[in-house]
């Protein structure tokens, strides 16, 4: 969709997303070197090693590394919100490549942030995230919607859990707002409803998501994210 050579250029206070350079061009926050890198990477099957029951099938744009991580960790966690804008696109393209390519009616559904970490970001990221894949959807002809039905209970950070208590912290980290599931299947009636959120790592979080969902009625098609971990085989 060519957002990061089809923008002015930005004056940030800081440097590179991607790399840290200072004192050069950014377009989004990301130097020419880091966009076209970014640009280089192609969505494609993305599925963790084991993958947690309820995972539908998922897309990434790439691995968890280099560029990629560096542009979503100063967007997550460094208070570049900007990076929305861009990586929000590139999102899309994930959702695109997964439900096939051709326009269809599409409902997001982002993976929300506990009340303190949103706090702590200024705000939800996927929130922020969704909205502009949603838009990027739109311009390219696909009619998208983004639909936040749930609500991330208080839990620990999962960057400090191995597998096993990602699994467990996950299956009951999630519940529906009261009274959405109504509007939840009216809005997804006729739709490909996906899931989405920046990293892949167990599929827990994606599963968990899948199956509040799928107890409210709703059918998931399919899961995107911007970058998958590399998981080894289990055993």
């Amino acid at each position: 969709m060519g957002v990061w050579t089809a923008v002015a250029d930005l004056v940030l206070p800081a440097g590179c997303a991607g790399c840290g350079a200072e004192r050069v061009p950014l377009r989004y926050g990301a130097c020419d070197a880091c966009a076209g890198e970014l640009t280089a990477l192609r969505p494609g099957p993305a599925r963790p090693t084991p993958a947690p029951a309820g995972l539908p099938p998922c897309g990434a744009l790439g691995p968890y590394a280099g560029v990629l991580r560096e542009a979503l960790l100063a967007y997550k966690e460094r208070g570049r919100h900007g990076l929305a804008v861009p990586l929000g696109a590139l999102l899309a393209d994930v959702v695109a490549h997964r439900l096939g390519g051709a326009p269809v009616r599409v409902l997001l559904v982002p993976v929300p942030d506990t009340a303190r970490a949103a706090r702590s970001r200024h705000g939800d990221h996927m929130r922020r995230l969704a909205a502009n894949a949603a838009a990027s959807l739109r311009r390219a002809g696909w009619p998208a919607e983004v639909a936040r039905p749930l609500r991330a209970r208080p839990r620990a950070d999962s960057a400090e859990l191995d597998r096993a208590e990602r699994l467990a912290a996950s299956a009951d980290a999630f519940q529906m707002a009261p009274g959405r599931a109504p509007a939840l299947r009216r809005a997804a009636r006729g739709r490909a409803v996906v899931v989405v959120d920046d990293i892949l790592t167990t599929g827990a979080t994606l599963a968990a998501i899948s199956g509040r969902l799928t107890t409210a009625g709703v059918t998931v098609r399919a899961g995107a994210v911007l970058a998958a971990t590399q998981l080894r085989q289990a055993g």
